[in-house]
């Protein structure tokens, strides 16, 4: 290690906070700034509930730009798209049917695996020294696909078959018998039996625990703000006053972006709205499994005694309140592909913005300002690529040979 550094983080979500354990763990002092009353409270709060780490595909990929014609189509369809007069929007937009390629895909898929194992092994090491209490489980993963061309594509990718198996609709709902009445709508599936499941909203309540055990942690409360500073280094502000740091790290999720507009660094960060359901099912419905609906791009997640549900895209929504509509399909859907899941009742269900990046890839690295470092741009996979994120930034504070990211 390059030495003690004091170090501050903007941003009390799953990237802010495992970034903050990761250095803490080092040696380093850190201050974590949070502009909410509490800790992962938004794109952290209540997502899919899946460590995917075998499963990291962007979403751009080839085909994508022509099914999402298609969906456009559908008044329920997995993606939406409200176009703005905004040349932010269009600018992504642009990026993103740029990435649409097989070629970009499995380049920044490697990516994404790379920093997702790396992440899933450091996990192991954190939950032996005594991070728990966020609902883990390794069940696996099994994604469910209905079109017979889409599975055959997803087939022929797989090239560790004891990391990723190939299996007929009968070994599906063999696997995950929950999903028994798809079986004739089925062409087949993919289990991915190393990964996991966990609520994310724990997971960052277990991390601030035991960041608040440790001496050289503190959590403070308010709103950040960033500027440029004398020479070549950015000056922060919290709550309108001048705050000390020496070293700055911005993981803020989709606000990043407006943080790092006075700084003259234009993210290429907007916010993709997702929704999630949590239910009680009825006995005996409860998946054990992590189980992806592919074809409709729904996940479910067992936490506990709750099944979480997640879905949907809209681009172009501005705010992080649930639509009626969207909700009303969502629980059409989730009702004919797994009935019972309603048969205990139902939390509140939730809306975030999920802050992506048009390839997919985070943008996780050093900037022109001597003392600002980048964590943004995780997107759907914020939980899983959290802590591999963190090992990242560890190795760049330490003064490693470490490759920025995005």
């Amino acid at each position: 290690m390059a030495g003690r550094r004091s170090i501050t983080i903007i941003g009390g979500g799953v990237i802010g906070l495992a970034a903050a354990y990761a250095l803490v763990r080092e040696g380093h002092g850190v201050t974590l700034i949070e502009r909410r009353e509490d800790i992962g409270q938004e794109a952290s709060f209540a997502n899919g509930g899946q460590l995917s780490y075998h499963y990291v595909s962007p979403l751009a990929d080839a085909g994508v730009a022509r099914d999402a014609l298609g969906w456009l189509l559908r008044p329920h369809a997995p993606i939406s798209l409200r176009l703005r007069a905004d040349p932010h929007q269009w600018r992504w937009l642009l990026g993103f049917l740029g990435a649409c390629n097989r070629r970009t895909n499995r380049k920044n898929a490697a990516i994404l695996l790379d920093l997702a194992l790396s992440g899933q092994a450091a996990l192991q090491t954190w939950r032996a020294a005594g991070l728990d209490d966020f609902l883990w489980r390794r069940p696996g993963k099994l994604v469910l696909y209905r079109n017979p061309s889409k599975f055959r594509k997803a087939a022929h990718a797989v090239t560790d078959p004891e990391r990723q198996r190939t299996l007929s609709p009968a070994e599906c709902t063999a696997i995950e018998p929950a999903f028994a009445s798809l079986q004739s709508r089925l062409a087949g599936g993919i289990f991915s039996p190393e990964d996991e499941v966990g609520d994310c909203f724990l997971f960052c309540t277990a991390l601030h625990k035991a960041l608040a055990a440790e001496p050289d942690f503190r959590l403070v409360r308010g709103q950040a703000e960033l500027r440029p500073g004398p020479g070549d280094r950015c000056a922060l502000a919290v709550d309108g006053r001048p705050f000390e740091a020496d070293l700055v790290i911005l993981a803020a999720g989709i606000a990043s972006r407006a943080l790092a507009r006075p700084l003259g660094i234009d993210l290429p960060l907007y916010g993709l709205k997702g929704y999630s359901l949590t239910t009680r099912p009825q006995p005996g419905i409860l998946p054990s499994v992590s189980v992806t609906d592919y074809d409709n791009r729904v996940v479910y997640a067992g936490l506990g005694d709750r099944l979480r549900v997640a879905a949907m895209v809209d681009i172009g929504a501005e705010d992080t309140v649930p639509a009626p509509r969207r909700l009303a399909a969502l629980r059409a859907l989730v009702a004919e592909t797994l009935p019972g899941a309603f048969g205990g009742g139902e939390d509140a269900p939730w809306a975030g913005l999920r802050p992506a990046t048009p390839t997919g890839v985070p943008v996780i690295g050093r900037t022109r300002y001597a003392n600002l470092l980048l964590n943004v741009g995780h997107g759907a996979l914020g939980f899983t690529l959290s802590v591999g994120s963190a090992l990242r930034l560890k190795q760049i504070v330490a003064g490693a040979d470490a490759r920025a990211i995005g």
